[in-house]
């Protein structure tokens, strides 16, 4: 686990922490409404089933009936929230787990007791026990029916927090990715790199002398790349044409610095040119094939082909594999094709493919998402 990796799961076991203990806005009186008519909802039909269950041969509701019936599910309702907002986070978030037991074991024996005490307070219910039924057998199912019926109680109120507690876990690690994603495609924009910008003025420079009117060509498309890195790419999403003119700039760009013995060929076919698609989504995949496809002492090929059919736009690159370690290569690579991989998790999670494959003497990288069409 990487240093960052590391930090990133330790916010996340705080903020879980927090929650556990109470510090969090998603107790009761912060929960997001949506919750709270949950809640609502679900205990009201409670309160109301004897009236579901009226009819002509069912025995009418009395005030009387319904108090007897009204204890038990309000017992259910001290049991359930004194687990969803105490013992849960103060015990089992804690990883105390046998004082959580002995709790809801104490919490259980007491609610049972007292809604029996209450009960023998009560007038009897009309329909009496069948003959033969010994008073204390009726007691001892009372007491096990309701015991099971506690435990049923808490442990969907363990269910219901933990869920809860997973969802929002989930939802902070995604909200961490998605702001490193966003620092890696600044990163990205930032780098855009100096080498291949020191090395493309030393060719224009080099090209001024005997063909200015090729070295004014290559001004004009640096500039355009510029723009574009820095101003036209802030937004999530880009017209596709536009991402082509970027990526033909950057070829055009590292054409003037191959040798005549690299073959380079790139190919482009669009449907609609307004597509949206996610900025700068190519360049990796581009970067990585100049880095690694081009010897400058034998026979090299690159082959970049970008194309749309409907929905789905694929960008296809075979280049020859010359690979480089890091200290040969200073160039760099953009955010990488790790990175890729995970930003494209974010930003078409379950609308995209992508596969990278060295075939011999060749490397193959393949990239197609599904976008909205605009």
């Amino acid at each position: 686990m990487t240093h960052a990796e590391g930090e990133r799961m330790k916010r996340i076991n705080r903020y879980i922490c927090c929650m556990g203990n109470g510090n969090s806005h998603t107790a009761m009186g912060h929960t997001p409404r949506l919750g709270v008519y949950i809640h609502c909802t679900v205990w009201v039909v409670l309160f109301c089933l004897p009236f579901f269950f009226t009819g002509r041969n069912s025995q009418p509701v009395t005030w009387e009936s319904y108090t007897r019936f009204v204890i038990v599910p309000c017992s259910f309702m001290l049991v359930f929230y004194a687990n969803y907002l105490f013992l849960i986070g103060r015990y089992l978030f804690t990883r105390r787990l046998g004082a959580f037991l002995l709790a809801n074991a104490v919490l259980i024996a007491l609610m049972v007791y007292g809604v029996h005490v209450i009960m023998q307070m009560l007038p009897p219910p009309h329909d009496l026990r069948p003959h033969g039924e010994r008073p204390t057998m009726d007691i001892i199912r009372f007491f096990s029916v309701n015991t099971l019926m506690y435990v049923l109680v808490a442990g969907i109120s363990v269910a219901i927090r933990m869920t809860g507690v997973w969802y929002r876990a989930e939802a902070a690690q995604r909200d961490l990715e998605k702001t490193r994603a966003e620092t890696e495609l600044q990163n990205l924009k930032s780098q855009l790199n100096p080498h291949f910008l020191f090395n493309t003025l030393n060719n224009i420079y080099s090209l001024i002398a005997y063909s200015p009117e090729v070295a004014q060509g290559a001004v004009y498309d640096l500039s355009r790349l510029l723009r574009y890195v820095l101003y036209e790419s802030s937004e999530p999403f880009v017209s596709l044409g536009r991402e082509v003119d970027f990526i033909r700039d950057y070829v055009g760009l590292m054409r003037i610095r191959l040798p005549e013995h690299v073959r380079l060929d790139l190919e482009t076919r669009m449907e609609n040119v307004e597509t949206p698609i996610a900025p700068l989504l190519f360049i990796s995949l581009v970067e990585n094939a100049f880095k690694h496809g081009v010897s400058h002492s034998e026979p090299s090929f690159i082959s970049i082909a970008i194309r749309q059919c409907g929905e789905e736009v694929a960008c296809s690159i075979r280049n020859s594999c010359f690979p480089k370690s890091d200290t040969q290569d200073k160039s760099g690579s953009g955010i990488g094709l790790a990175n890729l991989q995970k930003r494209l998790e974010l930003i078409y999670p379950g609308r995209f493919t992508f596969r990278t494959e060295r075939v011999g003497m060749c490397f193959e990288a393949e990239l197609t998402v599904k976008v909205l069409q605009s």
